[in-house]
């Protein structure tokens, strides 16, 4: 069964692709959930007019967001903790803590765009953050963890 996505789906696609799934997740889940439309010829129509008239708006946004990927880089952030004499958190760093020092820096990023090296980290040094800004254009953020 060929389906048009319409939101994003970890491990199946973007956001109006079209994807081959099998019948009973098609009809059973994305469909009644509103997650997906069945790709009937004429949802197919519709479906390329929708994409030609976006075209342009997604360059658009596609170029900020490479400007940005550009600025996130060089961005150093550097978050406090309170540590063990061997250099142990207590607790750890997860994405909400870098999202608030972005966030303090000037960049308005979501928690779940975030990915962490090890999704937590728990030893003060320094790490990379991967922040995804748009379906392809991710950016590399460092960071470091110091004691308090």
């Amino acid at each position: 069964m060929e389906i048009i996505l319409k939101q994003d789906m970890p491990g199946l696609g973007h956001k109006d692709d079209i994807v081959t799934v099998k019948d009973g997740y098609g009809r059973n889940f994305l469909i009644p959930k509103s997650m997906a439309i069945l790709a009937t010829p004429t949802s197919r129509k519709i479906h390329s007019e929708n994409l030609k008239q976006r075209a342009h708006k997604e360059a658009n946004i596609r170029e900020e967001a490479e400007e940005l990927a550009k600025k996130m880089e060089e961005v150093k952030i550097t978050i406090g903790a309170k540590t063990s004499t061997s250099g142990k958190i207590f607790g750890s760093i997860n994405t909400v803590q870098i999202a608030e020092a972005l966030q303090l820096q000037g960049f308005d990023v979501d928690r779940k765009n975030i990915t962490l090296p090890g999704d937590i980290v728990k030893e003060v040094g320094k790490y990379v953050a991967i922040v995804k800004l748009h379906r392809d254009i991710k950016a590399e953020v460092q960071f470091e963890i110091v004691a308090e």
